[in-house]
């Protein structure tokens, strides 16, 4: 079958900014400084193992956190009427609307020594570091990409036939039994969604720690300290990375079929 051709745009765009971009990165990464095959660099890459790990932590950190929040205000927001949703979700994508960078720069001023909540931390008697630790830096995965949690979840509970929750109770379930049997099982697909849609980014982003996290940096921040100096390392660093979460996207979509197929 020939191609059409509006789709040829969208494959030349695929090809300039993502495949060759791919394609350099894996070159770079197995070979050496004269452009001989070696692994030396992935030998080099092995010195950030642990920051590797704690950027992972963080990740699923940061991903349970967000479901945990996002999840009974996703339900929230579905049962409300068609206009009072399409609100809500307008505010909740506002902040989206600003620069990433200025977002993170908002919570380096709330939570800086002698910032607002400091004060008043300070004042109930509480003295404590709010940044420059790995608590700060959850905060700021959370705030960026609870969004991309509370989305996916609000679609699929959005079509949720609320006839169904109705039978359930006219048949004597209480508000556990309806969530166990009906509710949880309807949203798997959005949870499959929005923890895929939350870890891939918290898991390779940067900035975030470099501004909240203090001396604590992720995969994201050495990748890109890195590559400025030592590409191919820099490389080696970001192949693992994506094979990491190549296999959890893997995992993510082969659990989702099988809760599609039951």
């Amino acid at each position: 079958m020939k191609t059409k051709r509006p789709a040829i745009p969208y494959l030349g765009w695929m090809l300039v900014f993502t495949i060759v971009p791919l394609v350099m990165v894996v070159y770079y990464a197995f070979t050496d400084s004269k452009g001989h095959f070696s692994l030396e660099s992935f030998r080099n890459a092995s010195v950030y193992s642990e920051v590797f790990l704690y950027s992972l932590l963080i990740a699923l950190i940061s991903t349970a956190i967000c479901l945990v929040l996002a999840y009974p205000l996703a339900f929230s927001i579905s049962r409300c009427s068609q206009r009072a949703q399409s609100m809500i979700i307008m505010f909740l994508m506002v902040p989206m609307w600003m620069n990433f960078l200025l977002r993170i720069y908002a919570w380096v001023l709330i939570l800086q020594n002698y910032g607002p909540l400091d004060m008043i931390l300070n004042f109930f008697g509480v003295d404590i570091t709010l940044i420059g630790n790995s608590g700060a830096v959850i905060v700021g995965m959370v705030y960026e990409f609870l969004p991309f949690m509370i989305l996916p979840l609000h679609t699929v509970m959005s079509k949720i036939d609320r006839s169904w929750i109705e039978a359930a109770q006219d048949l004597g379930c209480n508000g556990f039994q309806i969530f166990r049997k009906i509710i949880f099982p309807l949203s798997i697909p959005g949870i499959i969604s929005g923890v895929t849609m939350v870890f891939v980014p918290t898991a390779s982003t940067f900035l975030v720690a470099q501004y909240l996290g203090g001396t604590q940096f992720m995969i994201g921040d050495v990748i890109e300290r890195v590559f400025q100096s030592d590409h191919h390392t820099g490389s080696a660093i970001a192949v693992v990375l994506m094979v990491v979460i190549l296999g959890f996207l893997v995992v993510m979509n082969r659990f989702g079929d099988e809760e599609a197929v039951g």
